[in-house]
């Protein structure tokens, strides 16, 4: 037919998510949409390669009657929503059908707007809403003398047995470390930089706010150390942002739109006010860099604020290459690093910004990177869920496999978390090193 095209070759754009709208939660159109974009996967199945999602929607539609998404029953969408833990590899990396081609297909924002009906009408469980609240756990957790018995307990097999029986976390899978001593604590009396030195480069005035994120505050606070220490070795002032709560991200992976309001509304006038005072703004999680570059953009279209915060947030390895292009990135390394695997976390990946760490380690000489770009299959709580932990893994199991059989010197992912969940899998008792912590560890300081 005149005017149809198979694919795209344009740019993927998204459209704002209309999450304060009624008919976003009106289930007889959500059906229909799903109805809609379901039949247009299971016709092109490019994506079966990448999360559960796609291989639970191929096998129902070719166990129904019809062998047609008509034949599958409406409850059973939800088998397909439940694995999707909006990682955007389909969106950015795969699927030919993206806006602007005219079928519009954006699954991960529709699964979005699924997880955010059943919240509305269902809620969630207990255990969800509890992994979710990183704040609350955090500051629960993280009491001194609490963080030693509750890390004493996470590594004793009938506590995890038992956790695993009552809420419903896979005694196998790692469950984060709690630090008493956080980030912010421990940066209380660092010796700063004086703002004023800042020099601008390229897109980057020189000088840079830390959203510590909940976990780099209470769970690595030693990675937010590595960070600080990179960046004023190159002569970057650095601040924490005055007062933050969680990004947001996990409670949009649930569905609670509310909250990720909540958390707008707590975070982004303070990190807007650091951009007017002149501060570029940075966070540690690839996750949470993408929650302020690109989610909050698309769930408050227009709102002034988050748009000044999406433009001056930047990835730590994304900010580093913009400085070195300019001149501005110290090559002064105290020695090689020898053989790096490097895994691409999905929420760097996605951020369209090119392999900014791989570039930035193969400055360091006496260096190999082998980069892997396959999910790690964590995926916030997908990868400690007794449900989907087994899945996880699976997921995970060629970036396993790669590592294995790499024998570097150093391997680790942008995201921490995803770095530890391989670990797991690794199984030698290892642990990973971030790239950030191997980038300190080339400078020496």
């Amino acid at each position: 037919m005149a005017g149809q095209r198979e694919g795209s070759l344009e740019a993927p754009t998204r459209h704002p998510i209309d999450w304060r709208d009624s008919e976003f939660y009106d289930e007889g159109k959500l059906y229909s949409e799903l109805g809609r974009v379901f039949d247009h996967c299971h016709g092109c199945r490019r994506c079966v390669s990448l999360c559960d999602s796609f291989p639970t929607l191929f096998d129902l539609v070719d166990g129904s009657e019809t062998m047609e998404v008509d034949g599958v029953e409406h409850g059973d969408y939800w088998k397909v929503v439940d694995q999707c833990y909006l990682c955007d590899l389909c969106y950015m990396t795969k699927c030919p059908y993206v806006p602007p081609h005219e079928w519009n297909i954006d699954f991960p924002h529709l699964m979005l707007r699924a997880k955010a009906v059943r919240f509305r009408k269902q809620g969630a469980p207990l255990r969800d809403r509890l992994l979710t609240s990183t704040d609350a756990v955090g500051r629960m957790v993280g009491l001194p003398g609490i963080s030693v018995v509750v890390n004493a307990a996470n590594s004793t097999r009938p506590v995890r047995r038992a956790l695993e029986k009552v809420a419903g976390i896979h005694a196998d899978a790692r469950i984060p470390h709690f630090e008493s001593s956080t980030l912010r604590k421990r940066f209380a009396d660092h010796p700063s930089l004086d703002p004023d030195t800042a020099f601008p480069a390229g897109p980057t005035r020189g000088r840079v706010a830390l959203f510590a994120t909940c976990y780099a505050d209470r769970n690595e606070p030693g990675l937010g150390k590595d960070l600080i220490a990179v960046l004023e070795h190159n002569g970057i002032p650095v601040t924490l942002a005055e007062k933050e709560r969680c990004c947001g991200m996990p409670k949009l992976e649930l569905g609670d739109l509310v909250s990720v309001k909540r958390a707008r509304e707590a975070n982004v006038p303070v990190l807007a006010a650091l951009a007017d005072a002149g501060w570029d703004l940075m966070a540690l999680v690839p996750s949470c860099v993408l929650m302020f570059k690109q989610e909050l953009p698309l769930l408050f279209p227009g709102d002034e604020e988050v748009i000044k915060v999406a433009r001056a947030f930047f990835d730590p390895f994304e900010y580093l290459m913009a400085r070195h292009v300019e001149g501005q990135f110290k090559i002064d390394f105290a020695g090689g690093l020898g053989k790096v695997l490097y895994h691409a976390s999905c929420h760097q990946r996605v951020q369209n910004i090119g392999p900014k760490t791989r570039d930035i380690l193969n400055l360091v000489p006496g260096t190999e990177v082998v980069v892997v770009e396959r999910c790690s299959g964590h995926d916030g709580t997908y990868g400690v869920k007794v449900e989907t932990f087994d899945k996880a893994m699976k997921i995970a199991r060629p970036v396993i496999r790669q590592i294995r059989e790499a024998e570097a010197d150093h391997y680790g992912s942008d995201c921490p978390i995803a770095g530890h969940h391989l670990a797991n899998g690794v199984g030698n008792g290892a642990q990973p090193d971030h790239p950030l912590s191997v980038l300190r560890k080339a400078y020496g300081v």
